[in-house]
């Protein structure tokens, strides 16, 4: 993902979220050097995915796949590549936030061996007010000495 993409990412994010990043947020993160991916198929973005690492964490900070191409697969392969990515990084543990009102996610990342870590209170805006955020965690030291256990 490049400055030049942050137009078209951002009309995705505000199709497929009600409460959105901005523009801005895709490129303070772009120049901050986070891991911002694009999904493509056949030259179409379907996707995209922004993770942070720093010292031995990763943090997903965003993954979206357009809803059109939800149930394909595409979130798990994005999920693992991004996952990959911060592994080569040195990360030995990648965090992320999801909204427990979103049970297809969930199932995704424990799927991908995510485990419940904690709980942000009030973390997400919501139609109601505030939303809390289930905070998941993946080791990935391929050791006996996991930091998180099933």
């Amino acid at each position: 993902m490049y400055l030049r993409h942050v137009a078209l990412i951002g009309t995705m994010e505000r199709r497929n979220y009600e409460f959105s990043w901005s523009d801005g947020i895709f490129r303070d993160c772009l120049k901050a050097g986070y891991l911002c991916q694009m999904v493509l198929l056949d030259d179409e973005l379907i996707g995209y995915g922004i993770v942070q690492v720093a010292a031995d964490e990763a943090h997903i900070l965003n993954l979206c796949i357009d809803d059109s191409y939800q149930r394909q697969g595409f979130a798990r392969l994005l999920l693992e590549h991004l996952v990959r990515q911060a592994e080569h990084r040195k990360a030995h543990t990648v965090f992320l936030e999801v909204r427990p009102s979103n049970p297809r996610a969930i199932e995704l990342y424990e799927r991908s061996g995510f485990n419940e870590v904690g709980l942000r209170k009030a973390y997400y805006d919501s139609a109601k007010g505030r939303e809390d955020a289930i905070v998941m965690a993946r080791n990935l030291v391929s050791n006996d000495e996991t930091l998180f256990r099933h």
